[in-house]
C-alpha cells in the first residue's frame, strides 16, 4: 500500500452513506486507486489551486459527477473532509471553506 485513507469527522461518511451501492462501489474503486497507484491520473485526485494543501478527489458515475475534498498528513495519509455532488463546473465556495475550517480544525487538535 502506498497511500493510507482516513477521514475526518462524519462529513465524509454522511456524504457516502446516502450515495446508491454504485455510487459507493465507484468511490471505493478510485480510493483502491489513491492506496495503491504511485501516480494517481488527474482524472481522478487533484490539487486545488486556490488552496492551501487541498485536493479533490473525483468520482463520475453515469452522468453524475461527486467531488470529496481531502488533504495529506504525514507525506501518505490522505484524511477525507466534505464531499459532495458537483452540479456546475466550478466546485462551490461554501465547499472549500468548510474544508479548510475542518482542515485547520483537524490539525489544531493533533496540536
Amino acid at each position: 500500500m502506498i497511500r493510507k485513507i482516513d477521514f475526518y469527522k462524519d462529513y465524509f461518511i454522511e456524504f457516502y452513506s446516502k450515495q446508491n451501492v454504485q455510487v459507493q462501489e465507484k468511490i471505493e474503486y478510485v480510493f483502491k486507486l489513491i492506496r495503491h497507484v504511485e501516480r494517481i491520473p488527474k482524472k481522478f485526485f487533484q490539487h486545488l489551486s486556490s488552496t492551501d494543501g487541498l485536493y479533490e478527489i473525483r468520482v463520475e458515475y453515469q452522468s453524475n459527477i461527486y467531488r470529496i475534498l481531502c488533504f495529506f498528513d504525514k507525506g501518505r495519509l490522505v484524511v477525507l473532509l466534505n464531499g459532495f455532488q458537483k452540479k456546475t463546473r466550478k466546485t462551490l465556495r461554501k465547499d472549500i471553506e468548510l474544508a479548510e475550517k475542518l482542515k485547520k480544525e483537524y490539525f489544531n487538535e493533533k496540536k
